[in-house]
């Protein structure tokens, strides 16, 4: 059964941030399955890794977010002039970003894309849903790995970045990403948490210009 954001306890892990790299301008670090990006509603929900990260560097500025459920890795801006640079990177999608994935089931082909269009599904919010008639545009393409017991690990390449945006193309491709609290269901949700980890960023340095690709280990 899909989980009830009436039944969410948020019980973020306590381990502190892994740095991935750090310089004046930015600070790469690999966020944990559990762990919101930003703060949530409520008094308990203030701890995040941004406020995390505050603690270890004030000038901490936000320039993306991953999914409570997602981990991997993620960029913060430490001046408002890298702030303006990479979010114009990530807005003009010259950023490139790779995931890894398990999915229920074996999944037919070597590769693919899903180019379907998405909004959010009002009367069951967060959740978002398929829309040919209102939805945003929305594309992912996706590779095999390998076939696994009962599931498929892939390497999934968003081209927009839209809210939930892999989980619901997964669900539409009929392989829903194992340990999903929101799409998945039966055997699928018998996991320990979403099986979807930000495994690599590539951007252009907000300062100097030149490429970077961090990565982050896969934890499963």
């Amino acid at each position: 059964m899909v989980l009830r954001m009436s039944d969410f306890v948020y019980d973020p892990p306590p381990d502190p941030p892994v740095i991935l790299y750090q310089d004046a301008d930015i600070v790469f670090v690999d966020k944990p399955s559990g762990l919101l990006s930003v703060p949530g509603r409520g008094p308990d929900k203030t701890d995040c890794m941004i406020a995390r990260l505050a603690r270890i560097f004030p000038d901490i500025l936000l320039v993306h977010r991953l999914d409570l459920d997602t981990s991997g890795v993620m960029v913060f801006a430490r001046t408002p002039a890298a702030q303006r640079n990479l979010g114009q990177q990530f807005e003009t999608r010259k950023t490139r970003k790779h995931y890894i994935a398990r999915v229920a089931g074996h999944v037919a082909g070597r590769e693919g894309r899903v180019d379907l269009p998405l909004i959010v599904d009002w009367p069951n919010r967060p959740l978002q849903k398929v829309c040919h008639d209102t939805g945003r545009p929305a594309q992912t393409y996706w590779k095999l790995i390998r076939h696994e017991d009962g599931a498929s690990r892939l390497r999934l390449m968003p081209v927009t970045g839209r809210s939930h945006q892999l989980r619901v193309h997964m669900l539409a491709l009929g392989h829903v990403i194992l340990g999903d609290p929101l799409y998945a269901s039966g055997d699928a949700l018998d996991h320990p948490r979403l099986m979807l980890h930000a495994q690599s960023l590539r951007l252009k340095h907000p300062v100097t210009g030149h490429g970077m690709t961090i990565a982050a280990p896969v934890p499963f």
